[in-house]
């Protein structure tokens, strides 16, 4: 747990003893960062800022949605930052916010074990340099949330641009036709991209959501604070329309993919089905041929026999033996014409 008085002299750093002290102090405002909350940090939420249980809970268990609940004297928020881990995976990165009128407390996590506990830090980290530097300048708790929130909303934004730049190189392979290797790992690229960009838009949907909702119920606050939650509202509203946006391109690039696909196999299987029409046609061709030849084959292999027969050693048998090859083979071409085998 980091405990710190942002005042005008900078950042101050002190221990979690010190809390009920700063507490009461007048100038500057005092922000608790809690890495983890574990029973001690609840223990301090619950017994030195007296903290609702249901809040603490909030802080201690995992939460898939975001959340608000305005008090009489603070707000608690929950929002969630976006974390593309192995296999195109989205973590809600977990940020909890308590808000009061000299005091900002944020929590980190629950996080996935598979997620680097750095990457919950990075809004309040980057925050915490500027101010350090002297970069920027805090006079409320809600300032101060603002700041971290909108480091938050930038590292969306420059993922929906990241996704937007990605998306656009599968466009191209797509219209292209070109370098899309298999065509189930291609596809498997478009819908990463695309649950992404889903999983972005739903974030920054809930999260806008929560702000408008909070501009509206905030009590506790100066009349320049619900304004202010209202710009973080519509910031949020913008990532999401441009993950929407993106999203819908990416759905036609899926689609026109699966159309291509599809056509191709279409024309594959028709030149197949011609093919093996044309196969069956020269089937039929030689089956008639065979059957014509056949004739001969039979009517001389009967004539040849070694046994007396009508004609047997004369020139009668001779010309009926033909007189019957001609007229079977005539008529079995005929059949076979009429059928359209030949």
């Amino acid at each position: 747990m980091d405990v710190r008085l942002v005042c005008e002299a900078g950042v101050e750093y002190y221990g979690p003893d010190d809390l009920p002290g700063l507490l009461e102090r007048e100038e500057g405002l005092v922000w608790v960062d809690i890495p983890v909350c574990d029973p001690s940090a609840a223990k301090v939420l619950t017994e030195v800022f007296g903290f609702h249980r249901i809040a603490v809970r909030d802080c201690v268990e995992r939460n898939h949605v975001s959340r608000v609940h305005v008090y009489a004297d603070h707000v608690f928020v929950v929002l969630h930052a976006p974390q593309v881990g192995a296999s195109g995976h989205v973590h809600y990165v977990e940020l909890d916010q308590f808000i009061g009128t000299n005091y900002l407390v944020t929590v980190h996590g629950p996080l996935n074990p598979a997620v680097d506990p750095a990457v919950a830090m990075i809004d309040t980290d980057a925050v915490l340099r500027r101010i350090e530097q002297k970069h920027l300048q805090v006079g409320s708790p809600f300032g101060l949330s603002q700041w971290i929130v909108s480091s938050l909303i930038r590292r969306e934004l420059d993922l929906v641009a990241s996704l937007a730049e990605e998306s656009g190189h599968l466009e191209q392979r797509v219209v292209l036709s070109k370098d899309m290797g298999d065509p189930e790992q291609f596809l498997g690229e478009l819908f990463q991209a695309w649950y992404v960009l889903l999983a972005v838009r739903t974030m920054a949907t809930h999260s806008s959501a929560s702000f408008a909702r909070l501009s509206r119920m905030v009590r506790c606050a100066p009349e320049t604070v619900p304004p202010l939650l209202a710009d973080i509202a519509d910031q949020f509203e913008v990532v999401q329309t441009m993950a929407d946006g993106q999203r819908e391109f990416l759905h036609g690039v899926i689609e026109f993919y699966q159309t291509l696909t599809s056509t191709h196999t279409t024309l594959a299987a028709e030149t197949t089905a011609e093919t093996g029409v044309q196969q069956n046609d020269d089937m039929r061709k030689i089956t008639a041929w065979v059957a014509i030849v056949a004739v001969p084959t039979a009517v001389t292999g009967f004539f040849g026999q070694n046994v007396p027969y009508p004609g047997f050693q004369a020139a009668s048998g001779f010309l009926g033996s033909t007189v019957l090859i001609i007229v079977f083979a005539l008529t079995l071409f005929i059949i076979f014409k009429r059928k359209r085998w030949l």
